[in-house]
């Protein structure tokens, strides 16, 4: 039984209860500070709505039932850029409703209000399925009935309409630019032939590389967050790997390793860099060489697209890019390639004129 909040001297209110936790145990505490008593009252009923996990909490107070459990089971990285989307986009429309208020004809209303805003049609997407995601947790363990999301449909493209990528000529263009910042030039070098991903390429270190065997390692990822560097496991489990690499890159790898300062089986070989110097060397290097602009990652685009284009078959570039699925692989780059496209009709175009001169010799 929660008692009444009090007026302290200072002015501001404080409120003493008791409620059960989830093991049942009754427990007694209070909260202080706040600046009347019809705010702390408020305050006490949307905790012990949390508490009772009822779904008529708030969605901004069940956003933090959420955070504590997900925060626990997610990659730090995945956790962080979670919490940008749910309090710049999801807070401000839905934080002040309660979980089971929120219906389908609300989320389209917010979809309309995130669309006329511009975002990119992929962005749309991940913010939608984020909300969905919260809605679902709610169903599951917090007898929320139905998710909304459902019936609202969802937003967006899980993919882009285009994928940019280098073909080997314009890559060779590109590189030639870069040369005189030798970190950058063997880095690009190691992201155009293998394709692995720049948070792959920042955690390698001298021991995932095997040059008698012409393999890379790839086992680790890096990212710098909120200041302080994580090295985690990659991005999915398939993406734990080994890559197979030329002798030409292996002899570009080997005398790069050779100029580190005292490298150990542990040294990282780009410790000293950030994704920040290779996007900056990468946008220096276009605007020198006048090839197309891309990003890092459509370095990885540029891989798949051209194991395409050299026949390649799905499962195979799918285990090279540490894809969990090969349709993931078919519906990214299997379809991109329009030079590999216009072989294809040329090779019919060449069968159908053969048929026509069969046809001829026969008559």
């Amino acid at each position: 039984m929660a008692n009444s909040a009090k007026r302290d001297p200072n002015g501001t209110w404080h409120i003493q209860f008791r409620y059960k936790d989830w093991t049942g145990t009754i427990k007694k505490t209070s909260r202080k500070g706040f600046k009347t008593k019809k705010e702390a009252e408020e305050w006490l009923n949307r905790f012990l709505l949390q508490q009772a996990a009822d779904p008529g909490m708030l969605f901004k107070d069940f956003w933090e039932i959420y955070k504590a459990d997900m925060g626990r089971r997610l990659k730090e990285t995945t956790m962080t850029n979670k919490e940008y989307v749910v309090t710049d986009k999801l807070l401000p429309y839905f934080g002040n409703m309660p979980l089971n208020q929120i219906t389908a004809a609300t989320i389209r209303k917010w979809q309309v209000e995130m669309m006329e805003k511009g975002f990119k049609a992929t962005y749309l997407k991940t913010i939608n399925n984020q909300l969905s995601a919260i809605l679902n947790y709610a169903v599951s363990y917090y007898d929320l009935k139905t998710n909304p999301c459902k019936r609202a449909g969802s937003m967006g493209k899980s993919r882009a309409d285009e994928r940019p990528f280098w073909t080997l000529e314009e890559f060779q263009s590109f590189i030639d630019e870069v040369s005189d910042k030798y970190e950058a030039w063997v880095a690009f070098q190691i992201l155009f032939w293998t394709g692995m991903r720049i948070g792959e390429l920042l955690a390698l270190k001298v021991e995932d590389i095997d040059l008698e065997a012409l393999t890379i390692r790839i086992d680790e990822s890096y990212t710098r967050l909120n200041g302080k560097d994580i090295i985690s496991t990659p991005k999915t489990e398939s993406s734990v790997r080994v890559i197979t690499i030329h002798e030409d890159l292996a002899e570009v790898i080997d005398e790069y390793i050779s100029h580190i300062y005292k490298a150990k089986p542990e040294t990282r070989l780009f410790a000293e860099k950030t994704k920040s110097f290779f996007e900056k060397e990468m946008q220096r290097g276009i605007k020198s060489s006048g090839v197309k602009r891309i990003t890092i990652h459509c370095l990885r685009h540029s891989h798949a697209s051209m194991l395409v284009e050299l026949g390649f078959s799905a499962q195979a570039i799918a285990k090279r890019l540490g894809h969990g699925r090969v349709t993931t692989t078919i519906e990214t780059y299997c379809h991109q390639s329009m030079d590999a496209q216009q072989k294809i009709a040329n090779t019919l175009g060449k069968v159908s004129k053969g048929d026509k001169d069969a046809m001829q010799k026969r008559s």
